[in-house]
């Protein structure tokens, strides 16, 4: 079916023609099992009903699958002609959400609010009474200084003043520079969700660049319209609706057609626009970049993702779940050293490693029971400085 899809969709026409029930309009017999092994020995033929297609779509060919059975392709256009569109969830009788959850966290600071006050007013009185008790008895009553004019109260304001700005000064010298948690507004909303997590869409299909060098690579436009030929409308807005970050609603459809508008591509032909030379009219889409090292840093993709078979999730968080991507962890210096001691190499099953002849052989002989990059000279400051 990944064969289909880049070209096809079951309802509408895409690249090519709708597959649900098309084998009524086309000739029977051998004819769609011939077309599929090889289109363009139908159309080089004269085929009426090959060239009549071949026409219809932009001249565009059709790629040869001689690999594919004639039961793969009755399976495929019978997966085709029971397929059907996704219908949007009723809303409840009555309208709308009936369940909403309680949030009590206002009652709670009432209520803490309203005590302490009333400690407030206790002391004082409880003050009062004694002071009219001694004034009564005749005994003196000490004279009351203000709080302000504490030395105690003074002394210890001063202190907590020196120590809080002591650790407001270090933490924001320390966190200089970082941005974690930052979540740019970008171009077009683009969700992760959806994609990585509902649609369950490898990382490495869009980042291609993470196995094989030191950039992840940010895809272009036509990555995007791999899938998005046929895909031409956001139909989950019952399972998963868009929302920003602050809650505001996102149209899909409309992101999609915003897509095309980035690709140049017409959506009613089913091809690029093009200027007089042919050149397609496509615009690059200005993607804001949310991780960013220092200047002084080396980070390579390629040795973590391919070499080391380190997860994206375990810098770049649960992506999967997230509408709009932010950056997860601090990529500070420690946040890597601790990751550096701390995660297990895979070592054994990786032919890179295979010159640290040392520690396979304490592996084997059980001196050993895990290696680490730090046990590689992963901590060294060359390693990641230039």
């Amino acid at each position: 079916m990944s064969n289909c899809a880049s070209c096809h969709n079951p309802i509408k026409d895409a690249t090519g023609p709708a597959l649900k029930g098309i084998r009524g309009s086309l000739p029977g017999g051998d004819w769609i099992y011939n077309w599929v092994h090889n289109s363009a020995a139908l159309i080089a033929a004269g085929d009426p009903e090959a060239v009549k297609i071949f026409t219809k779509y932009n001249k565009t060919a059709m790629t040869a699958f001689p690999q594919l059975s004639n039961e793969e392709i009755d399976a495929i256009l019978k997966y085709a002609d029971d397929y059907k569109a996704p219908v949007a969830a009723a809303p409840a009788e009555g309208g709308g959400n009936t369940q909403k959850t309680a949030n009590n966290g206002w009652l709670y600071t009432t209520i803490t609010l309203t005590l302490l006050v009333l400690v407030i007013v206790l002391w004082r009185a409880n003050l009062g009474l004694r002071r009219a008790a001694n004034d009564k008895e005749g005994i003196p009553n000490e004279k009351e200084i203000p709080l302000y004019r504490s030395k105690l109260v003074i002394a210890v304001v001063a202190i907590v003043a020196f120590i809080m700005a002591g650790y407001w000064i270090t933490n924001g010298a320390i966190n200089e520079g970082r941005q974690q948690n930052y979540m740019p507004l970008q171009p077009l909303f683009y969700s992760h969700k959806v994609h990585a997590g509902i649609n369950q869409i490898n990382c490495l299909y869009c980042h291609a660049g993470a196995e094989k060098s030191r950039q992840a690579m940010i895809p272009s436009a036509n990555v995007c319209m791999n899938c998005h030929k046929q895909i031409d409308s956001y139909t989950g807005d019952a399972e998963h609706p868009l929302k920003t970050a602050e809650g505001k609603a996102i149209n899909g459809t409309e992101q999609i057609q915003l897509l095309y508008k980035y690709a140049g591509w017409d959506p009613n032909k089913k091809d690029y626009k093009r200027d007089a030379n042919g050149n397609i009219l496509s615009t690059p889409i200005q993607w804001v970049k949310i991780h960013n090292m220092p200047d002084h840093v080396y980070f390579n993709h390629s040795q973590h993702v391919k070499v080391g078979q380190v997860q994206c999730q375990k810098c770049h968080g649960p992506v999967q779940d997230m509408d709009e991507v932010y950056q997860f962890s601090a990529l500070s210096m420690g946040w890597c050293i601790n990751c550096h001691r701390q995660t297990d190499v895979q070592f054994t099953s990786n032919n890179y490693y295979s010159v640290f002849q040392k520690y396979h052989d304490e592996l084997k002989s059980g001196k050993r029971e895990h290696v680490t990059e730090a046990d590689m000279g992963g901590t060294e400051c060359q390693k990641c400085h230039y």
